[in-house]
């Protein structure tokens, strides 16, 4: 699964049963959660409403940048946002049976384990999909309050990204991105010492 796993950018026009939804939002909450905070939360995006909904912040704050290479991507019938929370983690980290006694950023070191939490949500999703033979795309939000705003998010949390989900396309065009190659493992794998 790990190995056929690849970003899809075009989808068939045709909606994933609800039962196969249900798994794939299900798997996303059996994630790492760092001090079991469960800070990640998932907004389900389905059905021609709220799809257009997601859409019309998307074109106005990004534009429409992959229409004219993959002009199916619009036909994803599932979206799903991961949003965490930073304030669910700094509370669990604050509470006695934690190491730490202030609550404060700092104690819970450089990287901030709520957003890695949700990618780790997000690739179980990529990876569900894969396991249900669907497709899917992992991408960004750039406007983070047009986002929060459109759809009610609280301001305090952070949209990590989001998962365009359906059945592909056979004629899904791969990323021209993908012509740099894959970086070697003696370059990126590291054994022992840097």
């Amino acid at each position: 699964m790990v190995a056929t796993r690849k970003m899809v950018r075009s989808f068939e026009d045709r909606p994933i049963p609800p039962e196969t939804v249900q798994r794939i939002v299900r798997n996303a909450q059996r994630g790492p959660s760092a001090g079991f905070s469960q800070g990640v939360e998932l907004l389900v995006l389905e059905g021609t409403g709220q799809l257009a909904g997601y859409w019309s912040v998307i074109d106005a704050t990004e534009g429409s940048q992959s229409a004219p290479k993959w002009p199916a991507f619009r036909n994803a019938p599932l979206i799903i946002a991961f949003v965490s929370d930073k304030k669910a983690y700094l509370d669990r980290y604050a509470k006695p049976d934690k190491e730490w006694t202030k609550m404060a950023e700092e104690t819970l070191r450089p990287v901030p384990f709520w957003d890695i939490d949700a990618g780790m949500a997000a690739l179980l999703v990529l990876l569900t999909a894969v396991d249900a033979d669907l497709g899917a795309c992992f991408v960004g939000v750039v406007d983070q309050p047009a986002f929060k705003a459109r759809f009610g998010i609280p301001e305090r949390m952070a949209v990590v990204g989001c998962v365009l989900i359906g059945y592909p396309l056979a004629a899904d065009a791969p990323s021209p991105s993908l012509a740099r190659g894959r970086r070697p493992a003696a370059d990126v794998i590291h054994y022992g010492k840097w």
